[in-house]
């Protein structure tokens, strides 16, 4: 067998396996590998590990979703707790990165202490923000209702006088075991303990304010700092601003989605800004200095004579700031020579003779193209 971490590969499967599929092809696996199958073959447990570790991660459909996407990466912790593809401990540990110990089919392992109140989830919530302060960054809050701990019995769920016990069932575990034959010998399946819900504490006299919950919902209103540069669908976590865990668990996190308003002269391109400025035929045609205002202030805007209509000028390092701090995007400006219309007798005669000096046939003063338009359909 390869020293390959390709969990496909280890099972012997296509990535398309369906879970009858992956099942089958471990069942073969375990059957071939287990180390009491190989009792001469010092490697056979760790190869044995290997496959079981592919197994348990690719029957777990969000765990496969993660190691498609990121690989044995999304698992590994530089030296925190999880799973570790290393495999350098026994065969409980490894069991235990991804069973907390109860799940361990071979037994041991480390016992589970108390399981403790649960973490609060994570909560969502939208901030609107004008152009000028995503591109410079700014101080805002968000204000929503969200679970907070319960003041009147400190959150601890338990009427004021009294406090929570130990779970009789599960003595504190929040986990009752099951143990099942299987091809593999005895395997000690978990679940959460129905009594506490998983808690491993039971209340008798629930706080009346929350109802043994040790939170209750209010209105809290955070105020955070917000990048430059941030747009549209950018999120910010505010660790420890989500909603209170139940009975003085912590707090999840809370997630602020950016919505970033329009802006009336300015479109946002990546790092970029983009204008479209309206200039006459004569500024194009003979050149114009243009005050021309910025989000940085005013700029002198250099137009040189026969400017085409579409082109582009780049105020460079006037755009939005990079998130990492790295510079500035552009300010790109792009003129759009607008014709006249509605011209006074003068201004027709001049613009006829402008014409006949360039040698450029233009329609008569007595036949315009309208006229002639009209005429082809009478």
């Amino acid at each position: 067998m390869s020293d390959t971490t390709d969990f496909y590969e280890l099972l012997g499967v296509k990535r398309t396996a369906t879970d009858d599929e992956l099942k089958k092809a471990y069942r073969a696996k375990a059957r071939e590998l287990h180390p009491d199958a190989n009792p001469d073959d010092p490697t056979a447990e760790d190869r044995f590990k290997r496959v079981s570790v592919a197994y348990e991660v690719l029957r777990d459909p969000e765990k496969r979703q993660r190691y498609d996407q990121f690989g044995a990466a999304a698992f590994e912790t530089g030296g925190g707790g999880g799973a570790d593809f290393g495999f350098g401990g026994g065969l409980g540990d490894i069991f235990e990165a991804f069973f907390g110990g109860a799940g361990n089919p071979f037994g041991g392992g480390r016992s589970r202490g108390p399981a403790g109140p649960p973490r609060g989830q994570d909560m969502e919530v939208v901030a609107d923000l004008d152009f000028e302060h995503a591109v410079f960054g700014t101080e805002t809050e968000v204000t929503l209702r969200q679970p907070v701990a319960c003041d009147s019995c400190n959150a601890s769920g338990a009427a004021p006088g009294t406090s929570a016990q130990t779970c009789s069932t599960c003595q504190g575990t929040g986990e009752v075991r099951q143990i099942r034959n299987s091809l593999l010998g005895q395997m000690v399946t978990s679940a959460p303990c129905g009594r506490c819900r998983g808690m491993g504490i039971t209340i008798e006299s629930p706080c009346p304010t929350c109802r043994g919950e040790g939170r209750r919902t209010e209105e809290r209103t955070y105020t955070f700092t917000v990048p430059a540069g941030v747009d549209s669908g950018s999120g910010i976590r505010l660790t420890g601003r989500g909603a209170a865990g139940p009975r003085g668990g912590p707090n999840g996190n809370l997630i602020v989605h950016i919505r970033v308003k329009p802006h009336p002269r300015f479109e946002r391109h990546g790092v970029d800004l983009v204008h479209v400025l309206d200039i006459s035929m004569a500024q194009a045609t003979l050149g114009v200095h243009l005050p021309f205002e910025t989000l940085d202030g005013l700029e002198d805007l250099v137009i040189p004579a026969g400017s085409q209509n579409g082109r582009v000028f780049r105020l460079r390092g006037r755009g939005v700031p990079q998130l990492n701090g790295r510079g500035r995007g552009d300010l790109i400006v792009q003129i759009n020579v607008v014709t006249p219309s509605g011209l006074s007798k003068t201004e027709e005669e001049l613009l006829r003779r402008f014409a006949e000096e360039r040698g450029e046939s233009v329609a008569p003063p007595d036949k315009s193209l309208l006229g002639k338009i009209k005429s082809a359909f009478r």
